[in-house]
């Protein structure tokens, strides 16, 4: 919730993806992906702008770095004609950014692997000194993640190869059609314009004054969050989705 009125974030967004139990892995669900993101009969985006996120493993957990997805990326990349080099279009982030699975809990989880959008802004070195997909500075976006459930966490702790193992992807609508349409932010798109304009309207402040910004976007994005809230029969209480209701 606080990070929302930034170009990117919001309390309520839609979720694109697809499933597999057990009938397909890494290589099918990451050349589907980069061919939906790059194909010209899907959305038609420069594969130049294309970078890539793996879990980079971890010696306590017992899991080995995610070699796998980064051969398939790499083999992916190349039928486009473009060199993936880990550390250059490929990037290992520990399993605060790649990997997946509930806090402190057992059952299925695993690693998995991200694709940011490179918006061409300059990079803030107020951020670091060199930008990479997981920089805060607004250059890279994230827009699909693939979570390979590929372990199941025992109760002591292991990780353990699930015999069926499993996909989930998860596509951002807003952010993809701010790359699609060109815009600077999620609530320059279509899906912000009409609630924005009424906000100006009502208000007498607008989007384009930069102290009113910030304002103006949460504001958007709350109503658009409550809305969809309550047309799923959710209404304003002290308690569960009613309390996040009401704080919105």
């Amino acid at each position: 919730v606080d990070e929302v009125g930034d170009a990117t974030h919001n309390t309520f967004f839609e979720m694109l993806g697809n499933w597999s139990l057990g009938d397909y892995f890494k290589k099918e669900a990451i050349n589907w992906s980069f061919e939906f993101l790059t194909d010209k009969k899907w959305l038609g985006l420069n594969p130049e702008k294309i970078y890539i996120s793996v879990f980079e493993g971890d010696t306590e957990m017992g899991v080995d770095l995610d070699r796998e997805s980064t051969v398939i990326w790499q083999e992916v990349f190349k039928k486009a004609g473009i060199k993936a080099e880990v550390g250059e279009r490929i990037f290992v982030y520990s399993k605060d950014k790649n990997w997946w699975g509930p806090a402190g809990q057992t059952g299925p989880c695993g690693p998995d692997t991200e694709m940011f959008y490179d918006t061409g802004k300059a990079h803030n070195i107020r951020f670091g000194k060199k930008c990479h997909p997981n920089c805060e500075c607004g250059k890279f976006v994230e827009i699909w993640n693939d979570v390979f459930m590929q372990f199941n966490k025992t109760a002591d702790g292991k990780f353990i190869p699930l015999p069926q193992q499993n996909v989930d992807t998860g596509l951002g609508l807003e952010r993809e059609l701010m790359i699609l349409q060109g815009k600077e932010s999620v609530y320059d798109t279509d899906l912000f314009q009409n609630i924005i304009s009424k906000i100006e309207e009502i208000s007498g402040k607008y989007h384009t004054q930069s102290q009113y910004q910030r304002a103006i976007r949460i504001i958007a994005d709350h109503l658009r969050s409550a809305v969809f809230m309550i047309a799923d029969g959710v209404y304003p209480s002290n308690k569960e989705q009613g309390s996040i209701l009401r704080r919105l």
